[in-house]
């Protein structure tokens, strides 16, 4: 019973905490914090942009942005050394010393066994249809289609188009708050969405380890020259060294456009890969004997 007790107390404690947040919010004519007020003092006439969250973001902060950035690179680097790993213990460990009891001569399988064997075999040889509408409504059957209804596949190609004009307006406008690392979310959320909707054979020449694995790391790479050059060039790391190009358009603001499209080919493919390297993972990862496992494994 501690579990709820804990769990409320959490919960409460956290409603708490967001009261007090929103009664300390600024309210209209209070003065601005002197962060807040020297972002705007030198977003225009540094970086000729009038949107001070992305000067604060990929300008003034641009150094806490990086390391933002290549914390999440270290983390897709964890999720592929896990979801790449081979020696798993579980469902393969008992595939395993099944099939050496079966060799060994001892008591043979059930009929109900055998059946679900063969409904297996029968899955992994014969693919799914295309889409599920050509079935009966209401079949007991397991679903086995690679897309989804037509519902479904008429919503996601409705909205495809308008989220992907959204993501890219996020990392591309230099006049209201965006960035990099929302466009890529917003990225992924589209591949996500036809993978659900049409399957992954509609996405399987783009989703792949090898190409994906570049583009990030090109990403990443980007990210470092943009930023070191403005050390090597004008004596600051993040510093800008580009053309400051009018305020109010799609080129204003110098390297911080540079620095979010960067971001956004690193955020995008990465979120990507660890999502489908996760997928992937077909392994049990817990021991195949509870029994056997330890007094600190319990």
């Amino acid at each position: 019973m501690h579990r709820p007790v804990v769990g409320w107390l959490l919960g409460v404690a956290t409603a708490v905490v967001l009261g007090l947040a929103l009664v300390g919010l600024l309210r209209e004519g209070v003065p601005l914090p002197p962060i807040a007020r020297q972002a705007m003092t030198v977003a225009l006439p540094q970086w000729r942009t009038t949107e001070p969250v992305s000067e604060v973001v990929y300008g003034t902060r641009a150094f806490d942005t990086f390391g933002e950035t290549f914390l999440l690179l270290a983390a897709v680097v964890s999720v592929l050394l896990l979801a790449r790993r081979r020696d798993f213990f579980g469902e393969e460990e008992a595939g395993l010393e099944e099939q050496q009891y079966e060799n060994a001569g001892n008591e043979p399988i059930g009929p109900a066994e055998c059946q679900a064997r063969a409904a297996d075999d029968r899955e992994e040889r014969e693919p799914g249809p295309e889409t599920p509408d050509a079935g009966p409504i209401g079949s007991p059957a397991s679903e086995r289609a690679v897309a989804m209804t037509a519902v479904v596949r008429v919503a996601v190609r409705t909205v495809l188009p308008l989220l992907a004009v959204a993501g890219f307006y996020l990392v591309l406008q230099g006049y209201s708050p965006g960035g990099g690392f929302p466009a890529g979310v917003v990225l992924v959320g589209l591949v996500l969405l036809i993978y659900a909707g049409f399957g992954y054979r509609r996405i399987a020449r783009i989703v792949r380890p090898g190409p994906l694995e570049v583009l990030e790391l090109a990403g990443a790479l980007l990210v470092v020259v943009v930023l070191a050059l403005g050390l090597i060039l004008e004596g600051s790391f993040g510093a800008n060294w580009l053309p400051l190009a009018p305020e109010r358009t799609l080129r204003s603001g110098g390297t911080l456009r540079a620095f979010s499209l960067a971001e956004l080919i690193e955020v995008g493919t990465g979120l990507t890969i660890v999502v489908f390297s996760i997928l992937a993972i077909r392994h049990d990862w817990t021991p195949a004997n509870p029994d056997d496992a330890g007094e600190d494994d319990r």
